[in-house]
């Protein structure tokens, strides 16, 4: 017994020592994101279009950390607001699947390859789905006026009506606009995935001490019964997009295909039980359909290609998982690795406390527009009476 453990710590200990570093580097930039891309401009332009609609959703969708539940809030509202079922849908797929934290963690933790196929596998998917969609139901898709929220997407401290843009421009300076980014990669980002992150750091280790070779070869080798397995899997289950990272990785270790784990990788953020339900009531039941039977496929067919270019270029991916960490030294690793931990403290804590009974956790996410936001107040709660512009700010 004591062996086992030893072993699973050490395990443990390995996959945060690999990750942690590119996980703050993720957070850092989910954080400037968040200052520099304007939600109000993402929502002027869903709602028109047939296919610009949906190439815009999608590419919007690729960077912004969310997972599949945090995007359910985010699509309402884009929705509400006017986006056309097309750019719903390619907001839905595109954006559980990536995000600049799993992208920075799958560099990490599995290669170069994977690391390019796994966004650019998502920004298709959700592009075909999106296309489908508006081809089949534009006529259907009730058509509204756009309402964009012009409020301050820093703290609301105008609502945005009465205030110009040049005006509003000297409102935060750039310091103000950093601690923002950063408070907010730290709470909001790194608060909503971090007990996911180490949930999927105990499996993944759990699945390198325990779980022998063969097993994984004989089931998930590769070809199309592997594919299906993950499918069937990943569906259904609740892992976001970086904590299914690690996962991955102890499965390709085990013997399990990189095509297969990229299936898991592209269905599992993208879907589970809760979201699914929320979808039916969002877009209706064909285009729930629609959208599980677009993801499904465009998974499957990547993952095929994906074992096909790595046998043409006669890669093992065993040999190349997680090659890419060696670049760093030592100490950079660890320093990285005591940061991480240090500040996943507080989530942690939130995630636990949440799932004791006769609890009721309020957490420490609110939804501001659609995207994620540290407030805790709504835009319009922040405006004051007191202004020399109009607009509510206090010059």
């Amino acid at each position: 017994m004591l062996p086992f453990i030893q072993q699973f710590l050490s395990e443990i200990w390995h996959i945060l020592q690999e990750s942690s570093f590119y996980i703050l580097m993720g957070i850092l930039i989910a954080g400037l994101l968040k200052v520099s891309l304007n939600t109000n401009f993402v929502l002027r332009h869903l709602g028109q279009g047939r296919v610009k609609s949906v190439l815009k959703a999608a590419l919007f969708g690729i960077p912004i950390p969310l997972c599949s539940c945090g995007v359910l809030p985010a699509a309402v509202s884009l929705r509400k607001q006017g986006a056309n079922r097309g750019a719903t849908s390619a907001f839905l797929i595109a954006t559980p699947e990536s995000g600049v934290d799993s992208i920075t963690v799958s560099w990490a933790l599995l290669d170069p390859i994977m690391t390019v196929v796994r966004p650019a596998a998502a920004l298709i998917t959700a592009i075909t789905a999106g296309l489908l969609e508006n081809m089949l139901f534009w006529e259907k898709d009730q058509k509204k006026d756009l309402k964009v929220d012009l409020s301050c997407p820093l703290d609301g401290c105008c609502s945005g009506v009465d205030c110009p843009p040049e005006e509003h421009k000297h409102h935060h300076t750039m310091v103000e606009k950093v601690k923002y980014g950063l408070k907010f990669s730290l709470t909001s980002v790194w608060g909503d995935i971090a007990m996911s992150f180490f949930v999927g750091v105990i499996i993944a280790a759990f699945i390198s001490v325990i779980i022998p070779d063969s097993f994984m070869t004989s089931f998930l080798g590769g070809g199309f019964s592997s594919m299906m397995i993950m499918l069937v899997v990943g569906i259904p289950l609740y892992i976001c997009a970086t904590a299914s990272t690690p996962v991955a990785a102890a499965l390709i270790l085990k013997g399990v295909s990189p095509g297969a784990a990229l299936v898991f990788l592209l269905v599992g953020p993208a879907t589970n039980l809760t979201s699914l339900s929320v979808l039916l009531k969002v877009l209706g039941k064909k285009s729930t359909a629609l959208y599980l039977t677009v993801l499904s496929v465009c998974a499957v067919i990547f993952g095929l290609a994906v074992d096909y270019l790595y046998a043409s270029l006669g890669i093992s991916p065993q040999a190349v998982v997680g090659a890419t960490t060696e670049l760093l030294p030592q100490w950079l690793e660890l320093l990285s690795m005591a940061i991480l931990l240090v500040i996943s403290v507080k989530p942690l804590w939130y995630g636990i406390r949440a799932k004791l009974p006769h609890k009721k956790q309020t957490g420490p996410t609110t939804f501001i527009s659609g995207f994620p936001d540290i407030s805790g107040r709504s835009a319009n709660d922040h405006v004051s009476d007191s202004s020399s512009c109009g607009c509510g700010h206090r010059h």
